[in-house]
C-alpha cells in the first residue's frame, strides 16, 4: 500500500481549502498513492481554539453530503481510498468525524471520536458529542484500514480495539501544536501503539498558524516494528507518500505472540466488569 498524508494549511475560505484538498489528492494519486489522508478539520480553521459560544451546529455538515460527495467522486475517478476528517452535524448533535471512502466512491462508514477533551486552545466538549459507533475496521481495496481521531490515540483500549478488529493501517487525523508534547514522545506514543499492535500508524497531522495555536505538522508512520518509516516536515504544506508492506503486520511480534497470548477472561476480573479488551 502507498499511503500519502496530505499536510495542508486551513485558510479561511473554506471552498479554496476544499480545492486544494481535491487537487493535492488527485497529485498523490499521480504519484502512486493508493490511500490518501487528512488531518483532523482539514478544510476549516480549527474552531476549538475557541470556547464555543451558543450553538455550532451551523458549523458542521451532514454525512454523507456536499463534501463526501466530492471526494466521492474523486476517489472514484482516480481509483483510491480517502480518509477524511470532518465537522458532522447529525440531527442535534455534533461529532469530530471521519468518513472513510473506498476507491470505487463507496462511503464504507464514518469513525466519531469517541474521548473529548477540554484545556486551553482545545475546548472540545463545547462543539463534539462523544462519538457512538466504536472503533470501526474498514476492508478497503488496498487494506483493512481503522481510524483514532486525536485525542482518541491517547487510549490504549481504543488503540487495542483496532489491533482485535483486523486493522493493517490506523490512520490518525491529528490537530498538534508546536511544543505541545515533550521531545520525542510525539512519535514515541505511536510508534508503542504499532508495536504492542501489530500495525502500521499513520499521524496526519494539521501545519500552520491560526488564531491562538501554530500547528506543527511533523506527520509521520511508523511499522508494525515501531520504528519510524516516514516523516513530514514542520511548519510546512507538504504531502507524504510511504510505502507500506502490510505483510510486516501478518508478521509482527503482536500479531504472532502478544495478541494470541492475551488472557482477556482475566481483565474482567480486573476491572470488575464485562471486558474484551
Amino acid at each position: 500500500m502507498r499511503i500519502a498524508l496530505i499536510q495542508q494549511f486551513a485558510h479561511h475560505n473554506k471552498n479554496e481549502n476544499i480545492r486544494k484538498g481535491l487537487e493535492a489528492m488527485s497529485q498523490a494519486a499521480a504519484e502512486g498513492a493508493e490511500v490518501v489522508v487528512f488531518a483532523e478539520l482539514a478544510f476549516e480553521r480549527f474552531y476549538p481554539q475557541r470556547p464555543a459560544e451558543g450553538s455550532v451546529a451551523d458549523l458542521a455538515q451532514p454525512i454523507p453530503g456536499p463534501i463526501t460527495d466530492l471526494f466521492s467522486e474523486r476517489a472514484r475517478e482516480l481509483g483510491v481510498v480517502v480518509v477524511l476528517n470532518l465537522f458532522e452535524g447529525d440531527g442535534d448533535q455534533c461529532f469530530d468525524s471521519s468518513p472513510v471512502i473506498d476507491a470505487d466512491g463507496t462511503l464504507l462508514g464514518v469513525t466519531r471520536m469517541v474521548h473529548i477533551t477540554d484545556y486551553p486552545c482545545f475546548h472540545e466538549k463545547g462543539y463534539y458529542a462523544p462519538g457512538d459507533r466504536g472503533a470501526p475496521v474498514y476492508q478497503t481495496k488496498f487494506g483493512r484500514v481503522g481510524v483514532a481521531i486525536c485525542y482518541d490515540r491517547h487510549y490504549p483500549e481504543y488503540m487495542r480495539a483496532l489491533a482485535l478488529g483486523g486493522a493493517d493501517v490506523v490512520v490518525v487525523p491529528q490537530a498538534g501544536g508546536v511544543g505541545e508534547w515533550p521531545d520525542g514522545l510525539y512519535q514515541a506514543e505511536m510508534q508503542v501503539a504499532a508495536f504492542q499492535n501489530g500495525y502500521f500508524v499513520a499521524l496526519c497531522n494539521r501545519v500552520g498558524e491560526e488564531e491562538r495555536l501554530v500547528f506543527a505538522g511533523e506527520s509521520f508512520v511508523c511499522a508494525p516494528d515501531g520504528s519510524i518509516v516516514g516523516q513530514a516536515p514542520e511548519l510546512e504544506e507538504h504531502t507524504l507518500l510511504v510505502d507500506l508492506d502490510l505483510e510486516k503486520a501478518t508478521d509482527s511480534h503482536a500479531r504472532k505472540l502478544f495478541l494470541p497470548d492475551r488472557r482477556p477472561e482475566l481483565y474482567a476480573d480486573w476491572l470488575g466488569r464485562p471486558s474484551d479488551l
